[in-house]
């Protein structure tokens, strides 16, 4: 099992070097959940997060066309652009401050590389495919089997900018979030945070945050880039933004684990 750190407020911290990593030379990974050949059988989920994986493309590589199925997949790019294609007809260009779905459904083909990419209207976007790609990647279960599978894509930077947690991700029917996901008690949450910023964590049964930039504290406690913490009904801590540049956070709040 991954080490944590034991909060008083019902959760632990799990720092960044404590991770699964692969690493070859076109990819680097760092898994807070088993995946792939790393397995431990204390730490396969949290809620209904099953994948979680912050991984860097070098140019020109990528994913080659493969299948998925009863998965919901969550990209968030921090820097540089992903180009998606699917086996639905679904392509587009990923970027920071643009959220991404793929319902895999009953199944789906796609493809994830950090290529060229030329818009509908012929530009070619600037920068695409020509330097490394950061994003985070995660995977939740979905309520039901056997859906159709879905793609979809919202830019928050907006939202983003003017502060506080913005829901990107849900099924919740009570949030009006960016994109919607196939999983009725999940909610992805993002905010950027200047230094001082801060903003209270909404309250679930299972809680993952994760630092994608920056640093900042959580009852009083310093976490920085990479770093994870897993809470068990827990709500209203405070996060404060703690870097000289804008720290980035993501929030999963989920009411079920596997199995319920």
């Amino acid at each position: 099992m991954i080490p944590g750190h034991t909060g008083p407020m019902g959760y632990a911290v799990h720092r960044a070097g404590d991770r699964f990593t692969t690493t070859t030379d076109w990819l680097s990974s760092a898994h807070s959940f088993s995946f792939g050949d790393h397995y431990d059988p204390g730490n396969t989920h949290h809620g209904v997060l099953l994948v979680h994986n912050d991984e860097t493309l070098r140019p020109g590589e990528g994913f080659a066309t493969h299948p998925h199925r009863e998965t919901e997949i969550v990209t968030w790019v921090r820097s540089g652009s992903l180009v998606h294609q699917d086996s639905r007809g679904n392509n587009g260009i990923v970027y920071p401050g643009l959220a991404q779905r793929m319902s895999a459904g009953s199944g789906i083909e796609h493809s994830e590389r950090n290529d060229t990419w030329t818009s509908a209207d012929g530009l070619r976007v600037e920068g695409a495919g020509a330097v490394d790609v950061d994003y985070v990647q995660m995977w939740v279960m979905p309520d039901e089997f056997g859906l159709d599978p879905g793609y979809d894509q919202a830019d928050v930077s907006e939202q983003l900018a003017a502060g506080g947690l913005i829901p990107i991700a849900s099924g919740d029917p009570r949030l009006d979030s960016a994109i919607r996901i196939a999983n009725r008690s999940a909610t992805l949450w993002v905010a950027r945070l200047s230094r001082g910023q801060r903003v209270a964590i909404p309250g679930g049964r299972f809680v993952h945050l994760y630092v994608t930039d920056g640093a900042m504290r959580l009852d009083g406690r310093l976490i920085t880039a990479g770093d994870a913490v897993r809470g068990t009904d827990v709500g209203g801590e405070l996060l404060v933004g703690d870097s000289a540049e804008t720290a980035e956070v993501l929030v999963w709040v989920m009411s079920i684990t596997l199995g319920e």
